[in-house]
């Protein structure tokens, strides 16, 4: 008999599978990284795609609250099922980075409401929701930028990012080397704001990896594009 879940799989039994799965190494690891799991990503994945799409069920792994299960949710759920409501009310009680990002990444993206959030949650009180809607206007900035102001973007980097919680930094971050890297006339004052903000120069980068300090990554992402 084939090992795995089953398509008819109850929540029951989704958690106990991922139970197994649970590594106190790799939990060590992803809670230094405000990550309260333990199973490795390859093997959630596994357990997603024996499960295939089932909303239902997506929805009911999210009501546990268990950060694997949770995962899981996201990985087959269908994304543009949910209303605009059903999502901000899940970002909002997705405190936790993995999930945070899988959501925002995986379902939010691939929702028709999707620029509607955006708007909404860029300039919510609230930084770990404002961290969303700057990673999507990242990715407006990146692949549809008709209509964002990135002067206007770059004001805000240049006046906020200094002081940002950890996670909206990040996401500033991120945007201010997404205009960088794609729009060459603002190419110079990204850099500009980057080396005179200096955050993130110290970031620690793993051997083979790009540094995320702006400067860096804008230069390494320019000269890989030729």
């Amino acid at each position: 008999m084939a090992t795995g879940v089953l398509p008819q799989a109850t929540v029951e039994d989704v958690l106990a599978q991922l139970a197994a799965l649970e590594d106190p190494k790799i939990r060590a690891v992803n809670e230094r990284h405000g990550d309260d799991h333990g199973v490795n990503l390859t093997k959630l994945r596994a357990v997603a795609k024996t499960l295939r799409t089932d909303h239902a069920l997506a929805g009911r792994l999210w009501e546990t609250g268990d950060t694997a299960a949770r995962l899981v949710a996201i990985l087959i759920s269908r994304p543009k099922e949910y209303s605009a409501n059903e999502l901000d009310a899940m970002l909002r009680d997705a405190r936790v980075p993995k999930v945070h990002d899988w959501l925002v990444g995986y379902v939010v993206k691939k929702n028709p409401h999707v620029e509607e959030l955006r708007v909404a949650w860029f300039a919510d009180p609230d930084p770990v929701v404002a961290s969303a809607g700057w990673a999507l206007t990242s990715d407006r900035v990146a692949k549809t930028p008709e209509g964002i102001d990135l002067d206007a973007l770059l004001d805000l980097v240049e006046a906020q990012m200094t002081d940002a919680p950890d996670r909206l930094q990040w996401a500033m971050n991120e945007c201010l080397a997404t205009i960088g890297i794609h729009h060459p006339e603002h190419r110079a004052r990204a850099l500009d704001i980057g080396e005179r903000l200096e955050v993130l120069k110290d970031y620690p980068t793993p051997p083979g990896c790009t540094s995320p300090f702006a400067p860096i990554w804008i230069r390494e992402m320019v000269r890989r594009q030729g």
